[in-house]
């Protein structure tokens, strides 16, 4: 989900907040990481990464693009050099993204007042199922735009 950090209530940066708290919770806006992730009505927390320590598949790091768009997303590829990351309501992965963009990552999320950690067994089986789906789910896709007149020709 990307976060708009010319919001008026944002007065620091999350890399502040981060440094300054350990950890950071915001409201999710955006629909990229349903189901796990509701928007307005859950909160996203967020851990920094420690030092020197690379992410792994299925980690969601909440990442800073070099436009300066925050993104929380999850990575469903862990590369030499960089991460292949990809929304869990989305069908094309974004590459490039480097550690050097990571801001930290998921460490759980606040629902009606329970915590649900991303490494929850139940949810994790989700992921493996809608993951391993993906490809086919991004050429349905593909098709029905291409029909609809959206695609390319």
């Amino acid at each position: 989900d990307a976060i708009d950090s010319s919001d008026a209530q944002v007065t620091s940066s999350f890399e502040e907040q981060l440094r300054e708290n350990g950890r950071i919770m915001y409201h999710i806006s955006g629909d990229s990481m349903m189901p796990l992730l509701r928007q307005g009505k859950d909160v996203a927390v967020i851990v920094a990464v420690p030092e020197g320590e690379r992410l792994k598949k299925y980690d969601g790091p909440l990442y800073k693009r070099d436009s300066g768009q925050y993104v929380l997303h999850r990575i469903i590829k862990v590369r030499e050099k960089d991460y292949v990351i990809c929304g869990d309501n989305r069908y094309y992965a974004e590459t490039g993204i480097t550690d050097r963009h990571i801001i930290g990552v998921l460490e759980g999320v606040v629902r009606d007042g329970s915590v649900i950690p991303p490494s929850d067994p139940e949810y994790i089986a989700k992921l493996e199922k809608h993951h391993k789906h993906r490809a086919v789910k991004r050429i349905a896709y593909g098709i029905k735009r291409r029909l609809s007149g959206k695609g390319k020709a």
